[in-house]
Parts: structure tokens; C-alpha cells; sequence
């Protein structure tokens, strides 16, 4: 059961559910408020962590008093959801499993995938590394279900490019392989960014074509 102040609603632009707080009618002032709200929080969140950002801390960084600031969220939860829905969830990143459905080669795809994810999701990929340990079961069982399906397409479609018929758990984790490369590349603000990006996504693309192409052909020969 979830302990978010005010009821939950999942809207149909997002995946977690987000609770729904009627306290303001205003809606410009709700909308700027929770943008002031998220947008401290975020930074917060990737400065030191979910676990050690306080309401008091999201209060002092955004300038929303804290006396108020339930008229606009729930608690860090109900911030969290947001963040994921509008970072992670975003709808302007074609999924990969609808460009491997287009007719072009693997390297073209994956470069425009890997460009796209690693830039307009950079900020979405570094939360949910750093806050998933904190999300409330119901959220992580969102998640799950959602990484599930983008799993089956994404096997769906290397089968129909391989011209495959049979089933095979080599296409499953390849499937992962592509999911797990989608977070290299902002994954990387924490290590080093001595290497130049357009490199970097060249090096990944190569190998990505390479290993697709690899895993299907060792099921053709079996």
C-alpha cells in the first residue's frame, strides 16, 4: 500500500503513478511549483543520492517554503515518479524495437538509438541508476514489467531481421546486452570524459552491429 499523501493516478503520459493533490486549484501555479520542485530535486538527487536529499534540502534548493510544499507533491516518492516519468519515459526517443522495424542497417539504427538515448535521457539514466534501490515496490513492479516488455519486442524484432522461426535465449541476452549499452554513455559523467563522444559512439555502434550479428549467426550454424 502505498504511503504517498493524496490518492494515485496513472495518467496516460506516464508510468508511475503520479498522486493527485487538489489542495491548489491554480493550475499555472501548480504547474510552476512542481517544476521548481523537480527541477531542485533532481539536482539534489544526483548530488547526493535519494536516501540523503531531505524535503528541507528540496525546500532550500527550489525556494518553495516548506509549509506549502505538500500542496504540490505527496513526499520524495511522488518527486521521484515525476522525475522518471518526465526523464526516463519521455516520448521524443524512438524505442529501439520500433527502429529495428524499419528497413535499414543495424549501424544506422543503433547510432541514431544510442545518439538519442545518450543525449535527451543523460539525466533520466544517471536517476534511475542512483534511485532505484528507493522505489517503493509498486513503482519497481511498473519498471519491471515495462523493461519485460521492451525485452520480448526487442527479441521479436532480431528474429524478424534474422529471419529466425525459433525461439532462441541467445536473442534474449543480446536483448539485455542493447538495453545495458542504451546507459553507456551517461553512465560515463561518472568515470571519465577524456574521450570524445562522437568516438565513443562509434566504438559502441561497431560493436553492438557486430554482436547481433555474431549471436545470429552462431543460431543459423547450430
Amino acid at each position: 500500500m502505498s504511503d504517498d499523501k493524496g490518492e494515485q493516478e496513472r495518467g496516460d503520459d506516464g508510468v508511475l503513478a503520479e498522486a493527485e493533490i487538489t489542495g491548489v486549484q491554480n493550475e499555472t501555479l501548480i504547474q510552476t511549483r512542481r517544476e521548481q520542485i523537480c527541477d531542485a530535486a533532481l539536482e539534489l538527487f544526483l548530488e547526493k543520492g535519494f536516501a540523503s536529499t531531505t524535503i528541507r534540502d528540496i525546500c532550500a534548493r527550489s525556494g518553495v517554503n516548506q509549509a506549502s510544499i505538500y500542496d504540490y507533491i505527496a513526499n520524495k516518492n511522488d518527486i521521484l515518479r515525476r522525475l522518471l516519468n518526465q526523464l526516463w519515459f519521455r516520448k521524443d526517443v524512438s524505442p529501439l524495437p520500433e527502429l529495428l522495424a524499419e528497413d535499414r542497417s543495424l549501424e544506422d539504427i543503433f547510432t541514431e538509438y544510442f545518439r538519442e538515448v545518450w543525449d535527451k535521457k543523460r539525466k533520466g539514466t544517471l536517476l534511475i541508476y542512483r534511485s532505484v534501490p528507493h522505489l517503493q515496490a509498486e513503482d519497481r513492479q511498473a519498471m519491471r514489467k515495462r523493461d519485460r516488455a521492451l525485452i520480448e519486442d526487442l527479441v521479436a524484432q532480431l528474429r524478424r531481421r534474422a529471419g529466425l522461426q525459433q525461439e532462441d535465449a541467445r536473442l534474449e541476452v543480446m536483448a539485455n546486452l542493447l538495453v545495458f549499452l542504451s546507459a553507456f554513455g551517461p553512465m560515463r559523467d561518472w568515470l571519465t570524459r577524456h574521450i570524445d563522444d562522437e568516438l565513443v559512439l562509434k566504438t559502441v555502434v561497431a560493436g553492438a552491429a557486430a554482436m547481433v550479428r555474431q549471436v545470429i549467426s552462431d543460431i543459423e550454424d547450430d
